[in-house]
């Protein structure tokens, strides 16, 4: 089965409570989305409510991949705020929910947000990395390229601090898909 993507759907109160949960999931199955297992509902909504609310208000946009009638995947093109940085878009809170991984849903995701960047005019993409979990080689594989570290810059428990890598894809150059 493929995704089905859907850009900037109606942020119902039950679309949020669907993106809510599979946040939660990915959070709790290890996925480096904003958060460290364990983790509940309340305590992702309140970073979800201002998340959807940049959406819903703008600038951000949000892209979901469906399989069938299930929300599966999730990025939001997250706009920098910035006048001198409109030409390019980071890519935050990627992900693909745990029951879902390991049938290339993660690349389809990845290859649509390339396509509406490119739809959108934008010179590049940029994604935020948690290092320790080879996040880092699936982004090369696709083309993306690590430009920045922080090191240590993400504490996800005592004594466990993580660099921060910054990745960007080039979308100024075309590319054999």
């Amino acid at each position: 089965m493929t995704l089905r993507f859907v850009l900037d759907p109606d942020l119902t109160p039950e679309l949020r409570a669907e993106i809510v949960a599979l946040w939660v999931d990915v959070t709790n199955a290890g996925g480096a989305v904003g958060f460290v297992a364990p983790v509940t509902a309340a305590d992702v909504r309140s970073i979800a409510d201002p998340t959807l609310a940049a959406v819903t208000d703008g600038p951000d946009r949000l892209l979901l991949g469906y399989v069938g009638g299930q929300l599966a995947a999730m990025a939001i093109f997250t706009d920098n705020r910035f006048h001198l940085k409109t030409h390019y878009r980071v890519l935050t809170r990627v992900m693909i929910h745990p029951d879902c991984q390991g049938e290339g849903y993660g690349l389809d995701l990845m290859r649509e947000a390339e396509r509406i960047g490119r739809r959108l005019g934008l010179v590049a993409l940029q994604v935020t990395v948690r290092d320790g979990l080879g996040l880092d080689r699936f982004y090369r594989h696709l083309g993306y390229r690590e430009v920045g570290r922080l090191p240590g810059a993400l504490r996800v428990g005592a004594g466990d601090d993580r660099d921060e890598l910054f990745m960007w894809l080039d979308l100024s150059t075309d590319r054999p898909r």
